[in-house]
């Protein structure tokens, strides 16, 4: 088993247990981090996929059953779990059809494109019972993991300046639904979504919002470029995402009155999962010393150890949220509240200006 666990069921009971899962999209995101994530976790079983035309998950899982539609999955009664990682025009009338069916829901983020919707699904759910929660991974990055640490023990005194990057350089337009003229396209639902959710994981709401959201490569439809800041009291948090940033950047910079923390390098789990490796072992998600980030504080200099990275968690808090055994770690309040800045960075960008953020 991969984790401590913290019940004391029986191996035959946990067998007994297991919550059918259907994948539903089975792209590239779907195919190599969901599929793998769903079927080592302990508590789920992966029993079906929505393909519309292939049927390709059935080389790496010959055992599950394949649908055409959400419609035909919910008709057979095929799962427990619906898990929705199609493009996100689809996101909102998919999940509300799977919470209306009786269904628990999880969706990649940002859950739906707008607001009001993510609203809409947290009513059904809660009218009915269920789980709703939202693909938020990168909540457990080795980095922002490492950078809750070191704000728990205070090592920085008081923060004063939060920077987030994730930059990449990828100068060509892609033939990704990303790029297209569709709702919800572009770099801030995307990259966005994810450092903005860090922000408030460790912040809170903020006080004001100012964005500025850019198309910069030649041709480019959507938005590949933002920088948008966030006011949490007295500290300052910028985030910024750029397909058109070649030399290295830090990732995170955090500055407190006693130093400052400095990391270089993307989470090691995204690239394992790219390469096919399973998340399994002692060592998944634990990044080489070589890479770690750096504490320079005012007598001193180190280099300072990099939590475990371990997306693993996120489904298998999904399934303890399920069985009763654990609160849910990504609630869809949250998911709201990165939805309306999302909206309020659009907005700020428009007019140019400061966007107030009211806590509703």
């Amino acid at each position: 088993m991969y984790m401590v666990r913290e019940d004391t069921t029986t191996e035959n009971s946990d067998e007994m247990q297991k919550i059918r899962t259907a994948l539903i999209g089975y792209g590239s995101v779907g195919e190599k981090m969901h599929a793998p994530l769903i079927t080592v976790c302990p508590d789920l079983e992966l029993v079906a996929v929505v393909e519309r035309r292939q049927e390709k998950s059935k080389e790496k899982y010959p055992s599950i059953n394949i649908f055409r539609s959400l419609e035909d999955l919910l008709e057979a009664d095929a799962a427990d779990l619906i898990v929705i990682v199609t493009p996100n025009e689809f996101h909102y009338p998919q999940a509300k059809m799977a919470l209306e069916a009786g269904k628990h829901v999880v969706v990649d983020k940002p859950v739906t494109i707008h607001s009001d919707e993510a609203k809409e699904l947290k009513r059904i759910a809660e009218a009915k019972g269920l789980i709703l929660s939202v693909f938020q991974n990168r909540r457990w990055d080795g980095d922002i993991r490492t950078i809750q640490k070191i704000l728990a023990e205070g090592i920085l005194g008081r923060i004063v300046h939060f920077e987030s990057h994730f930059d990449r350089f990828r100068p060509q337009l892609a033939e990704n639904w990303r790029e297209k003229d569709v709702p919800g396209n572009g770099i801030t639902y995307d990259l966005g979504t994810h450092l903005i959710d860090q922000a408030v994981m460790l912040f809170g709401k903020p006080d004001w919002i100012y964005a500025e959201i850019f198309k910069q490569r030649t041709g480019a439809i959507a938005d590949d470029f933002f920088d948008i800041t966030l006011m949490f009291g007295g500290i300052k948090a910028r985030l910024t995402a750029s397909v058109l940033s070649k030399a290295p950047v830090p990732k995170f910079l955090v500055l407190g009155e006693k130093g400052t923390y400095i990391k270089y390098g993307l989470d090691v789990q995204e690239k394992a999962f790219k390469a096919g490796e399973l998340p399994e072992g002692l060592n998944w998600g634990l990044e080489d010393a070589e890479a770690w980030g750096e504490l320079h504080l005012e007598n001193t200099y180190m280099t300072y150890e990099t939590e475990r990275g371990d997306y693993r968690l996120f489904y298998q808090n999904i399934a303890d949220a399920i069985l009763k055994k654990h609160t849910l770690r990504v609630k869809i309040e949250e998911a709201i509240t990165v939805l309306e800045i999302i909206e309020a960075a659009f907005l700020s960008n428009r007019e140019g200006r400061r966007i107030s953020f009211k806590v509703n």
